[in-house]
């Protein structure tokens, strides 16, 4: 129920909040040419040698020339921070601009080494029997703070230049502490990005229930306008006897009854409207505009007792009024980020649902009769929900596209950069929407063979019109046809 198409949308957005912001480490940057401060000079260049001081600890190899590889014990295998910062691609960068300063310590990091294993921070994290990134983090940054600050022979390898100073070396061992820091805030970024995820996809499937629930809420407050007008002072004949013919509707009534409604609702509230902020605004308005249309006074003026007939009302009205409206619109951008994105498909799938309810009914056979058989179940000719997802496939497809596109996304982004024309275009003045739209596309066409091109390419290229800039359709889709080009030369893709 929940489709590809919506899925792919929420995984680009996702993805473009989480790219956007997204750093595994920051690096510091060297001191302007105009610092005049050789503290500042002095820490810079003791951060340099502290970043590959803490790979060759972690015993990440570090290629040709890099010097002494140490034989890491079970506990410090385990940990993530050291192979993370070689992959990161500014340190590889970084790496490779310094590559004098590797063998820079192999004098004391044996002995060094040692003093890291006999320390007390290293005693405790070796008790930890589930080590979460932030451990791994707050070991190595009480490491660099207290053991290697404290090391002599670091202190006497840091001495050899001209500019050494306490205070440097302490800026130097705090600026490692906030490089570290900042990739455990990015840890924690990625896993709430993906949080997000299957939050918004869930949140979807709440709407549908809460949209097939609208038609329940505008009845009930109906029905309270109409007690309140026979209890009113010098109450008139039609308030004393209404025609109940809105609030008796069948389908209304099937919906009250349907347990497969009321337990979905038990478990996620949001997908109740009536227990939405301000609520009773929107029936009242929704009402209101119900109750001014001609479809609304044709139906007053029907015969009661067709279930296929009170239905299809339902479903006009929500069609043609209740969808559209803008105190809906409104309503959803108060309660989610994501609603106004999800109703012009959810409200498909409701519509979906409500045609089903009647469409094996015969309007001149239905009976009142039949109707009350219905109202107590929500299956076999009344209300059959959709499930969330059509098959395993899907259900997993949001969460496997986020992966494919974070795995790869420097190789992505280089696919995507040479096509860029770069006398027409800055490559990084692009649109970074369109960037993340066709770094989820490239991983589609790659990971996804039974999927067919032109679907892959007419999503995304649709995706490029409604969220991106006005040209980004064609932009979008100029870039990706050159791309599936050099894939299918390259016999990386075989689909055409």
């Amino acid at each position: 129920m929940i489709n590809r198409s919506l899925i792919r949308i929420k995984t680009v957005q996702i993805l473009y909040s989480y790219l956007l912001t997204r750093n595994d480490f920051k690096l510091e940057t060297p001191p302007a040419a105009t610092d005049g401060s050789s503290d500042r000079k002095f820490a810079y260049s003791v951060y340099l040698d502290l970043l590959i001081l803490l790979l060759k600890l972690s015993s990440v190899p570090l290629g040709p020339g890099a010097g002494v590889v140490l034989e890491a014990d079970a506990a410090l295998k385990k940990n993530r921070i050291g192979r993370a910062l070689r992959d990161d691609p500014a340190m590889a960068l970084l790496l490779a601009k310094n590559r004098d300063r590797l063998a820079k310590f192999d004098t004391c990091v044996t002995d060094l080494a040692t003093a890291v294993a006999d320390s007390a921070v290293y005693k405790d994290y070796k008790r930890k029997r589930k080590l979460q990134m932030a451990d791994d983090v707050a070991f190595w940054n009480t490491v660099f703070s207290t053991v290697v600050r404290k090391h002599k022979g670091v202190e006497r390898v840091l001495r050899r230049d001209e500019a050494f100073s306490h205070v440097g070396f302490d800026m130097g061992v705090k600026m490692l502490v906030s490089t570290l820091s900042t990739f455990d805030d990015t840890r924690a970024t990625y896993l709430k990005a993906r949080a997000d995820l299957d939050k918004s996809l869930t949140l979807a499937y709440d709407l549908y229930h809460a949209l097939l629930l609208l038609p329940l809420g505008i009845t009930r407050l109906q029905e309270q306008r109409l007690d309140e007008a026979k209890h009113k002072y010098l109450p008139t004949p039609e308030d004393l006897n209404p025609n109940l013919r809105f609030v008796d509707n069948l389908y209304v009534r099937m919906l009250e009854n349907c347990e497969a409604l009321k337990e979905y609702v038990d478990e996620h509230p949001e997908a109740d409207p009536a227990s939405w902020r301000d609520s009773d605004l929107l029936f009242a308005s929704l009402l209101d505009l119900i109750t001014a249309s001609d479809a609304y006074k044709e139906y007053m003026e029907s015969e009661p007792g067709d279930f296929a007939r009170d239905a299809a009302f339902w479903r006009d009205i929500m069609k043609t009024i209740v969808f559209p409206s803008d105190e809906l619109a409104d309503t959803m951008e108060t309660m989610s980020v994501f609603w106004n994105d999800d109703i012009a498909i959810m409200s498909t799938f409701a519509l979906k649902t409500m045609r089903r309810s009647y469409a094996s009914l015969d309007n001149d056979s239905a009976t009142e009769e039949d109707g009350e058989e219905l109202a107590g179940s929500c299956s076999g000719g009344s209300i059959e929900l959709l499930p969330k997802f059509m098959n395993e496939d899907d259900e997993a497809f949001g969460a496997e596209l986020f992966e494919f596109v974070i795995q790869n996304r420097d190789k992505y982004r280089a696919l995507i950069d040479g096509f860029i024309d770069t006398t027409q275009w800055d490559t990084e003045r692009l649109a970074y929407m369109d960037i993340v739209i066709m770094m989820a596309a490239i991983a589609e066409i790659i990971n996804y063979p039974s999927i067919p091109l032109p679907v892959t390419l007419n999503e995304y290229i649709e995706i490029a019109n409604d969220y991106s800039t006005a040209r980004s359709g064609s932009f979008v889709n100029g870039i990706l046809y050159s791309v599936v080009k050099k894939l299918g030369e390259e016999g990386v893709i075989t689909k055409k």
